[in-house]
């Protein structure tokens, strides 16, 4: 997995992150404890798998993200509104789950505090 703290940006990053942000607000306001966040994985310039944030603030967007796409995720991009976390907590850190299942690169809108 490639982790950039600066990169070049294009026009295709930034649309898919706007899809991201999209869909980090579905659940705006329902998330709490946890934040609401957006996951969009790409591969190819195709959207395969979608997620945000659940009422309650699991599962996280990544993690439903990935379950959606299975194998699919390997080679792919993720696009999220926030970095996976990679803390132990109510739930495994998500970052493990994308070492895991493959996935080559990740951008992300905002850094987790």
């Amino acid at each position: 997995m490639t982790i950039h703290k600066s990169f070049p940006q294009t026009a295709t990053d930034d649309a898919f992150m706007a899809a991201a942000l999209a869909l980090g607000r579905r659940n705006l306001g329902c998330t709490a404890p946890n934040p609401a966040v957006g996951a969009l994985l790409v591969r190819d310039g195709v959207v395969i798998a979608r997620g945000w944030t659940a009422p309650g603030g699991r599962p996280h967007a990544e993690a439903i993200a990935m379950a959606a796409a299975g194998e699919a995720a390997r080679g792919a991009t993720l696009y999220v509104t926030l970095e996976p976390c990679a803390h132990h907590g109510a739930t495994p850190p998500c970052v493990d789950s994308l070492i895991a299942g493959g996935v080559a690169r990740v951008v992300t809108a905002l850094e987790d505090p």
